[in-house]
Order: structure tokens, then C-alpha cells, then sequence
């Protein structure tokens, strides 16, 4: 069974990686019109065979990446799925035609180590918290729905000069919310409670709907904006690290009488991953390649 597992989570890495890819290239192909309308162009990605076909690899990841986790153990599975970052990057870079620079490997090794330290030091210091509280479902929503509200101002604030970091960010961020609230709902209905939803409570549906939503939107900007691999490399870093500091601050999923160097530990490897993330954000050939793109544009339009 647990072969059967990991089986899993390398063909739900694989999905994640080409859905994402699959994705980049249909926002790529109907950027004309994105740009011309920003608001309603977002809906033409939906009569996009390409972008379709990347969303339903990307549904396959995910359901293959429950099914993983829902049948070995976390060890097992999360740093299965930081392989990922690597696929996008090869995929991306053959298809693309890239020659991937020094710094632009480092920064994928940092999150992917980095990404895979914290939550192997969150294993062994976390404990499942099976009934959390409703005073602490609620304050996890207050702050659920603050950091949505947040990114909803912060993507209003750099629409006219996006930033695909600011992005990717943004949806690791509400994702990481999504799989809280996800979590949260499962223990609603395995108990059978009563009330909401088939006992979810309407606000953890909001929740989800609300920072799901968003999330959705803030990863088409960053495949706009950014390298496919970005996109990737931003959820499986962002997206488990703010799902683990809310089960320690806010669920009290935390071990007692844990030694000191496990915070600094955590600190340490989070750190690591996040700088590869904003490495890859500002050195990736795609990158270089759109910001050199941008800055000859600008010339010319001041020349005229």
C-alpha cells in the first residue's frame, strides 16, 4: 500500500508540473486579449483547450496528492511533491528553449530542501489535533479572511505594475487557508455534526470559497507575470509552511515542552525556501528574458 502511495505522489508531482506548464502557455496565448481586458479576458482562459487540459492535470494532481496522503504518512508524501519544482523547471526550460543559469538551480534546490526541511521538522513537532475548538475555528477564520481582504487590496494596489512574486505569494498564502478550512471541514463531517453543510460550518464553506477564489485568480496573474516553475515552486513552498504555522499558533497543534532549536530549525528551513523563491522570482531566464523584453519596449515607445 504505502508503494501504491508514493506511486501517487510521483504522478500527482508529474500532473501538478505539466497542468501547471500546460496552463502558463495558454495564459501566454491569450495574453493579447489580458491585456486589453483585464477584468472580463480572464474568462476567455475558460475556451482555451490548452489552459483546460493544464486544469484537469492539475485536478488529477490533487486528487492523487489526497489519495497519497490519505494513505502514508506525511514524511512520505510532502517532499515527494517539492519534486515538482524540478519537473516544471526541466519541462519548462526544454519547451522554452531556456539554458538555466547558476543561480536559478540553487534557488530551486533552496525550496525544495528548504520547503521539505520545515515540514519534516513540523512532523516531528506538531501532534493532530482532532476537535479544535470553535473559538479557535473562528479566530483562524478572522484571520483567513483578513489575509484575503489583504491580497485583495495588494492585487488592486499592483495591477499597474505587477509583480509575479507578489502573486505567487498571494496564492500560497490563500491555499494554505483553503487546506486549513479543508481540514477543518473533514473533522465537521466525519463526526456527523449537525448544522452548515452536512455539518460544515456556512463559514468554513466561506472561507474556502472566498480564499479558493482569489487563489485561482492570483495564479493566473503569476503565470502571466512569471515562469511556470515559479507558480509551482510558490505553492509547494508558501502553501504547506502557512498550513503548519496555523495548526502551531492558532490550533495548537504543537508538542509541549519541545527543546528550543526545533522553532529555530523550522525558522531556518522556511527561510531557505523563501529565498529561493524570490531567487527564482528575479533570476530565472524566463524572467530576465520578459523584464529584458519589457525594457526594449519602453525604449522604443520613448524613442517615438
Amino acid at each position: 500500500m504505502k508503494w501504491l502511495s508514493i506511486l501517487a505522489a510521483l504522478a500527482a508531482a508529474f500532473c501538478l508540473a505539466l497542468g501547471s506548464e500546460r496552463q502558463s502557455v495558454g495564459v501566454r496565448r491569450h495574453e493579447s486579449t489580458l491585456r486589453l481586458h483585464p477584468r472580463s479576458g480572464i474568462f476567455t482562459l475558460f475556451r482555451s483547450p490548452i489552459w483546460l487540459a493544464g486544469g484537469a492535470l492539475m485536478l488529477a494532481g490533487i486528487v492523487l496528492n489526497v489519495y497519497a496522503l490519505a494513505t502514508a504518512p506525511l514524511t512520505v508524501v510532502q517532499p515527494i511533491g517539492a519534486i515538482a519544482v524540478v519537473i516544471t523547471t526541466v519541462l519548462n526550460a526544454r519547451i522554452q528553449h531556456l539554458r538555466l543559469n547558476r543561480v536559478t538551480i540553487w534557488a530551486i534546490t533552496a525550496c525544495v530542501a528548504g520547503s521539505a526541511g520545515f515540514v519534516l521538522i513540523a512532523i516531528v513537532a506538531t501532534e493532530e489535533n482532532p476537535a479544535p475548538t470553535l473559538g479557535q475555528e473562528r479566530t483562524t477564520a478572522i484571520v483567513a479572511i483578513t489575509a484575503t481582504v489583504l491580497f485583495a487590496l495588494l492585487a488592486v494596489m499592483v495591477r499597474r505594475r505587477p509583480s509575479a512574486f507578489v502573486y505567487i505569494l498571494g496564492a500560497g498564502v490563500l491555499f494554505g487557508f483553503v487546506a486549513v478550512f479543508v481540514r477543518l471541514a473533514s473533522i465537521h463531517l466525519l463526526r456527523g455534526d449537525a448544522g452548515g453543510l452536512a455539518g460544515i460550518p456556512w463559514f468554513h464553506l466561506g472561507v474556502m470559497a472566498g480564499a479558493g477564489l482569489l487563489g485561482i485568480y492570483f495564479v493566473q496573474m503569476a503565470h502571466r507575470h512569471g515562469p511556470p516553475d515559479l507558480v509551482v515552486a510558490g505553492l509547494t513552498v508558501v502553501d504547506p509552511m502557512v498550513a503548519v504555522l496555523t495548526g502551531i499558533i492558532v490550533l495548537g497543534e504543537l508538542q509541549p515542552n519541545q527543546p528550543w532549536w526545533v522553532g529555530w530549525c523550522m525558522a531556518v528551513a522556511a527561510g531557505v525556501a523563501t529565498l529561493g523563491v524570490i531567487a527564482l522570482s528575479r533570476h530565472h531566464p524566463d524572467v530576465i528574458k520578459r523584464r529584458e523584453t519589457a525594457r526594449r519596449a519602453a525604449s522604443v515607445t520613448a524613442e517615438d
